[in-house]
């Protein structure tokens, strides 16, 4: 007996010995060989698609949804940070401070440089991963210091008037198409398994104003307009480009909310395109679904609509009311996990959960912000966006030992005109009026002189003097008081006296003992104005001001939001009388809360006076030098996103016309009267009517918004150092009445592909110094349906000076049934040639560059004629053909 229970008790023994192997210690040895991962989803050897299913099942409801918030909150008990979606590089990292800041959109498009856009777009995302990991290890997670960005903007620039259309890469599908997919490849990276960051495409679909009515527009096309101009560059983003995200537009286009719209999310996209990124709306827009667009009646509706049509996250706070649409069954859960899940893909595969030596781009050092081969490119990049317009008589390039030269003008000497929107913050940016001075070095005498405002009723603001301001009876600037925090409690930490109030602190606070994201400044004093007349107040700040006079509150920062915080517009009071020699109690506050902080203090003098010594300084300057460079043009206050902007010739962001303002051209013809030689420079965002300027000013360039460097390269162009090859990426028009109506999406007379009339400058358009002769064409001339087309040529650099060519390819159907572009552009390349020296060019042109759309809306290949152009510019261009030549050749489809 005693024996058997002996071997009882063994068994027992080894049994319970085996369960603790099986329920215990093997599961550790397991999780030890798995490096012993808190949840399956933190584990990287799982696919991204098992990790999002792992960490979607283990979150509630309320958790869910707030994941689809631009803002999405921490769920710490599953270890989930919080995590901000919102960012911005449109062409440098934008409203997250220190940025290398290149041209604006419309100016890359100007370059025609495929290899050139690819450089620019990964030294932005190698900023923009550097700066991330800075802010993360400061312990900061706020709007625009993410890995998700909301950039390239492809929509079409199809009218001018459009104040976005600075944010595009201009007109034309194919060159849109073909920038946007290096600037999506070189902002997502080439790492096989993690994003760089992510690229979002927008804003999809047949979005380009008006912007006043943007919330609850309809854009209307016919079938054939949609296929033939507003969808080609989003596929070849999405397809070619591979971008993991897409933003949906505010409009309806035919009559559906576009981030509301089956047939364009999940038919267009997501079935026919294979896409299977996430996407997001524009910011406000599903508030706009059942408030603007009356599509549906509640919010809860609108949230659903979006999110079943594949809107998977929404910039705005509408899709709060998801739970009641689940509850009211407008939506299941199950839809829901879906939208989630494609987000947590977006973070697993930015390397988020990931030890970071896993991924390659987390040891990107913060040194590549604002470093020497970053500003470098960005002058190369402001060099080759320039447009040469005009070069009559060689009056280009200018002597470096003229003289005197004048540089006149509201755009000389101003350095947020070289930025446009959505833009970074560079350290040293240089104005045409900086890059003139430092090319002459002395070798010139420069004389500047402001000349007018940008257009009637917009004041001109500068920064108040410090002669103006007094503190104790004593001028030369306010008492400032700067606090440890940005409610002003307390006793200051300290006090100095502050001149002009023109301050930035970058990622610091003005202490190193101050809270870089907590402090505030309260100067206090007297001002003392020196011409009565009715003033208007302003400032430029990323921190929350106040400006009082005499205890009354003249200009505050509205609405205040981590949106306006981050985003330093420029802010301005309504006029306010003051008198000459009074002295009014003056106070400034100003509250940071987050990232850089910076702060202009500003103010426009009375208009009448102030424009009339404007002008006869100018005309006084001009008369005194042997060369005048008037920089012209307008400026992103005056065009840009939803503005509240009414001034003659702008409305809301959009132009009411395409004509330089008139004060402007008052200003050039009165200098153009004292006989002096001028070179007109433009800088500006979208087409400009110059018809008197064109026939009466020798030299145009058109420089754009371009960047930090555009002085710099402004300076080399003019100046003879860089030989200029920009190309015009849209349709330089001479009257707005040429034009079909503002609201009118119809293609039918719209930019070069199918305007009928006569350009002031044609797309494709721009001079060099040098000039480029082209020969030995070869086409095949006869193919099948379906087949490509080679295209040779020779280059030959006819000139005495080395020098760049765009060679431009474009396709005509000569004899088409069915409505036809006039002509298309099909390939392009931006090569350099010595004096003298030849390249042979070869093109490959896809079948699909000789198909049509026909009546049932089908893209086919029929027989037919086609006429293939090749040179430096389009065919039919009336003058511009003495300076560059333009080979043809004709291909039979059979």
């Amino acid at each position: 007996m005693k024996k058997k229970s002996m071997i009882h008790l063994r068994g027992r023994i080894i049994c319970r010995m085996f369960l603790l192997m099986v329920f215990f210690v093997l599961p550790g040895m397991l999780a030890i060989g798995q490096n012993t991962y808190r949840f399956p989803f933190l584990n990287p050897d799982l696919s991204v698609e098992e990790r999002a299913d792992d960490i979607v099942s283990r979150m509630t409801l309320d958790e869910k949804i707030g994941q689809m918030l631009d803002v999405a909150p921490a769920i710490d008990r599953l270890g989930i940070p919080v995590y901000n979606w919102w960012n911005e590089c449109l062409h440098g990292v934008g409203r997250a401070g220190l940025a290398t800041v290149f041209p604006q959109a419309v100016g890359m498009g100007a370059t025609w440089d495929e290899d050139l856009i690819l450089r620019v777009s990964t030294a932005i995302s190698d900023e923009a991963r550097a700066k991330h990991h800075e802010f993360v290890r400061n312990g900061s997670r706020a709007r625009y210091q993410g890995l998700t960005y909301w950039t390239p903007n492809i929509n079409i620039f199809r009218d001018p008037r459009w104040g976005r259309g600075q944010e595009t890469y201009g007109e034309d599908p194919f060159l849109t198409g073909r920038l946007g997919v290096q600037f999506i490849r070189g902002l997502q990276g080439d790492d096989p398994r993690y994003f760089k960051t992510v690229a979002t495409i927008k804003h999809f679909v047949v979005h380009s104003g008006p912007e006043q009515g943007r919330h609850s527009f309809d854009a209307v096309t016919d079938q054939r307009d949609f296929m033939e101009t507003y969808l080609p560059q989003f596929e070849m983003g999405i397809k070619e480009g591979k971008a993991y995200s897409i933003m949906c537009a505010y409009n309806r286009y035919n009559g559906e909310a576009c981030c509301g719209s089956e047939s364009l999310l999940d038919g267009i996209l997501r079935t026919e395109w294979g896409f299977n990124g996430f996407i997001v709306s524009d910011c406000g827009a599903i508030n706009d679904i059942y408030a603007g667009h009356k599509i549906v009646q509640t919010p809860a509706e609108a949230a659903a609509l979006s999110v079943r049509s594949g809107t998977d996250l929404e910039c705005g706070s509408v899709y709060r009311n998801l739970k009641e649409g689940v509850d009211k069954k407008f939506i299941t859960e199950e839809e829901i996990d879906l939208a989630v899940k494609r987000l947590f893909i977006a973070r697993f595969r930015l390397g988020m959960f990931d030890p970071p030596e896993m991924v390659k781009y987390t040891s990107i050092p913060y040194s590549v912000v604002d470093s020497r081969e970053n500003k470098m490119l960005a002058k190369e990049t402001a060099l080759k966006s320039m447009v040469l317009l005009k070069n009559e008589n060689n009056t280009l390039p200018l002597r470096k030992d003229i003289g005197t030269i004048a540089v006149i003008g509201p755009n000389s000497d101003e350095d947020f005109v070289l930025l446009g929107n959505y833009n970074g913050t560079p350290s040293d940016p240089i104005t045409p009026l900086r890059g003139i001075r430092e090319k002459l070095d002395g070798k010139s005498k420069v004389i500047y002189a402001r000349g007018t405002e940008w257009a009637a009723g917009m004041p001109v603001f500068e920064v108040i003097p410090s002669e103006v301001l007094f503190n104790d009876g004593n001028s030369g600037g306010l008492k400032g008081e700067y606090y440890n925090n940005r409610d002003f409690t307390g006793d200051a930490m300290f006090s100095i006296i502050d001149g002009s109030i023109d301050m930035k602190w970058g990622e610091k606070a003005p202490s190193e003992e101050m809270d870089v994201d907590n402090f505030g400044i309260r100067w206090t004093g007297e001002l003392v104005p020196e011409v009565s007349g009715p003033y208007m107040f302003g400032f430029v700040s990323s921190c929350r001001v106040r400006i009082f006079i005499d205890d009354a509150l003249v200009l505050s920062t509205p609405s205040f939001s981590m949106d306006e915080n981050r985003n330093p517009r420029m802010r301005r009071s309504e006029p306010f009388e003051l008198e000459a020699g009074k002295k009014y109690n003056f106070r400034v506050e100003a509250s940071e809360t987050s990232g850089e902080a910076e702060i202009q203090l500003l103010w426009a003098l009375p208009e009448k006076q102030y424009l009339e010594n404007l002008k006869n300084e100018a005309i006084n300057a001009a008369r005194q030098a042997d060369v005048v460079v008037m920089c012209m043009g307008i400026t992103p206050r005056l065009e840009g996103e939803e503005m509240n902007v009414a001034v003659e010739g702008f409305k809301g962001g959009d132009r009411i016309n395409i004509d330089l303002p008139g004060i402007q051209q008052d200003l050039i013809r009165a200098i153009h009267a004292t006989g002096k030689p001028i070179v007109l420079v433009l800088l500006n965002g979208s087409a400009i009517a110059i018809n008197w300027e064109k026939e009466n000013i020798p030299a145009i360039l058109e420089a754009w918004y371009p960047g930090q460097e555009g002085g710099a390269a402004i300076a080399d162009i003019l100046f003879g150092d860089y030989n200029p090859a920009g190309r015009l990426p849209v349709t330089f028009y001479k009257t707005v009445d040429d034009l079909p109506g503002f609201e009118d999406y119809n293609m039918k007379n719209r930019t070069y592909r199918y305007y009928t009339g006569e350009a002031l400058f044609p797309f494709g358009h721009g001079l060099s110094y040098t000039t480029f002769q082209y020969s030995k064409l070869k086409v095949s001339k006869k193919i099948k349906a379906g087949d490509e087309v080679t295209v040779k040529v020779n280059v030959t650099n006819t000139g005495k000076l080395a020098g760049e060519e765009v060679v431009q390819v474009y396709v005509s159907n000569l004899g088409s049934e069915f409505p036809v572009a006039i002509r298309t552009l099909k390939a392009f390349d931006r090569i350099n040639l010595a004096p003298g020296e030849s390249r042979s060019m070869s093109f490959t042109i896809p079948a699909d560059a000789f198909s049509v759309v026909d009546d049932n809306y089908e893209r086919v290949i029929l027989p037919g004629d086609f006429a293939v152009a090749v040179g430096g510019h389009q065919p039919q261009m009336g003058g511009t053909e003495k300076e560059a030549s333009i080979l043809k050749a004709l291909v039979k489809v059979q």
